[in-house]
């Protein structure tokens, strides 16, 4: 680290000069500025001293914020993504619901891990969740298998109606 030290305290005597020309010559500066807008600059000099009145707090005014009605319970569904993680999705809204563990490749194949301390998870998964999963922990998927059974197995221990295909 480089630690400079100068003699004088304060600002450079070139910025001092600096800004007293700009204050200096101000009004011909804001008038060469409205000029060159075309007369933009005025309008927004005023708009700026206009007091607005403060609105109350709208969420709907905020951009890109819709209010998601939601229907009478989440459609849940088991995805397994590209990075292996395996997770409980809503279908109605694609946002994660519960993440159960992830695959892990190891010498014997690929690994489904629970998420529990043990397998060194930071947030590990509720206790119902753990004790209805508990016997998958550490089963091995074959490489070549698609993951449907899988899914299906999980959707089917943790209670779900019909798991989505696909």
């Amino acid at each position: 680290m480089v630690y400079i030290f100068t003699k004088s305290d304060g600002p450079r005597k070139e910025d001092v000069a600096a800004k007293q020309m700009i204050e200096k010559n101000w009004g011909t500066i804001d008038r060469l500025a409205n000029q060159i807008s075309g007369g933009r600059w005025q309008d927004i000099k005023q708009a700026r001293a206009a007091k607005t009145s403060v609105a109350e707090y709208d969420r709907k005014s905020f951009v890109g914020y819709v209010a998601t009605e939601r229907s009478a319970a989440a459609r849940p569904y088991i995805r397994i993504s590209l990075n292996n993680r395996v997770v409980v999705v809503d279908e109605e809204t694609n946002r994660q619901v519960l993440f159960l563990g992830e695959i892990r490749h190891r010498p014997q194949g690929r690994v489904f891990c629970l998420a529990t301390r043990a397998n060194g998870f930071f947030d590990p998964a509720g206790d119902e969740v753990l004790e209805a999963l508990a016997e998958l922990d550490g089963c091995v998927l074959d490489e070549n298998e698609v993951d449907e059974p899988f899914k299906q197995e999980l959707a089917r221990r943790l209670g779900f109606a019909e798991p989505r295909t696909a």
